[in-house]
Parts: C-alpha cells; sequence; structure tokens
C-alpha cells in the first residue's frame, strides 16, 4: 500500500489527486498505526521546517516512520518532504531534522530573489529507478527558499542550478528526497 503522511502541513491534497487521477492507489494516514501495512511512503511537503518536524515528533509519527525506514520501506521526500530527511536546517536558527541523510538544509544565498519560483532543469548525476523513463536536463517546477545540502555527493541523484548548483534530488539506501 502507497501512503502519504499527513502531518498537517503542505501540498498533500495535491498529491493525494495526482495519484489518483493517474491510477496509483494510495491512502492517507496521520496515525502511526496507520504506517503498519505501508509498502512505500511518501512524505509531501510545503511549509516550514520546524512545526513540521515538531508535529512527527508531537503525532508519534517519527518513532513509526524510523521502524518502517530501518525494516527498508521506501520513502519519498517530496519539497519540504525531502529537507526532512536531512540532519539539519538552518530554516528559523538552527533545526534538528530526522537525520536520514547526512547534511544541511541551506537558504539560498541572499543576493539572490527569494523564494525561487520557476521550472529548472535537473541534470542527473547518477543512474537510478527514479529516473525511469525520465529524460536527463527535464525541467522541473520548483517554490523553495532553502535547499539540500548533502554531505556526500554519492547521495545526489541529481542537481540543479539558481545561481548556483544545489542538490535537487537525493538518495540514500531506501530515501529518496526532491526538493521539486
Amino acid at each position: 500500500m502507497n501512503v502519504i503522511i499527513d502531518y498537517k502541513v503542505g501540498n498533500l491534497h495535491n498529491l493525494k489527486n495526482a495519484l489518483d487521477f493517474s491510477g496509483v492507489e494510495n491512502h492517507l494516514v496521520s496515525h502511526p498505526d496507520e504506517l503498519k501495512e505501508a509498502d512505500r511512503i511518501l512524505l509531501p511537503g510545503v511549509g516550514a521546517f520546524g512545526p513540521a518536524m515538531e508535529h512527527l515528533r508531537n503525532s508519534g509519527m517519527l518513532e513509526a516512520l524510523q521502524e518502517k525506514v530501518q525494516a527498508g520501506t521506501p520513502l519519498l521526500g517530496i519539497c519540504l518532504g525531502a529537507q526532512l530527511l536531512m540532519d539539519e536546517s538552518d530554516e528559523d536558527g538552527y533545526r534538528v531534522g530526522l537525520g536520514w541523510i547526512p547534511g544541511k538544509v541551506k537558504r539560498f544565498q541572499h543576493e539572490l530573489k527569494i523564494p525561487q519560483i520557476g521550472w529548472n532543469q535537473v541534470s542527473q548525476q547518477q543512474k537510478d529507478p527514479l529516473f525511469n523513463n525520465v529524460a536527463d536536463e527535464m525541467h522541473f517546477y520548483f517554490v523553495h527558499s532553502y535547499h539540500l545540502n548533502p554531505e556526500n555527493s554519492e547521495h545526489v541523484l541529481g542537481l540543479s542550478n539558481y545561481g548556483y548548483d544545489f542538490a535537487a534530488v537525493v538518495c540514500k539506501d531506501n530515501l529518496w528526497g526532491v526538493q521539486f
């Protein structure tokens, strides 16, 4: 079963509608017990890093997600969901993330217009099933002020550019994150 984590932030209904339209079975889950049957997990997000982490902790979902990830269940973080996979963020000061992919979430340099909104090319850096049927240098739509900055370049699957190159797609083991 494909599950979409409802942690009270983000664009989860748009994601659910897109999956429904595509014929992909999915379920919104907001309680840790609902994760038991998950075969694949989607962690969407539009919002702020701190409140998102706080809700995951307070709802008990953090521990349930940790168990599923340790058991090898594939998880895809989208936008804020991808950022949460990292160790920390400098959004609103210092915030601790899930720590599943070593690295930081950093604000774009001040001389750049923030948020960055628009279509950017993503240059594939490695082969990965996530890119099946996706052309290299394909355009994706971005809306963000912060970007992924993994410690290890082998965790970077795709790069984009907004004033400078940044990680747009990351992966480690059974975890994937996309900034778009």
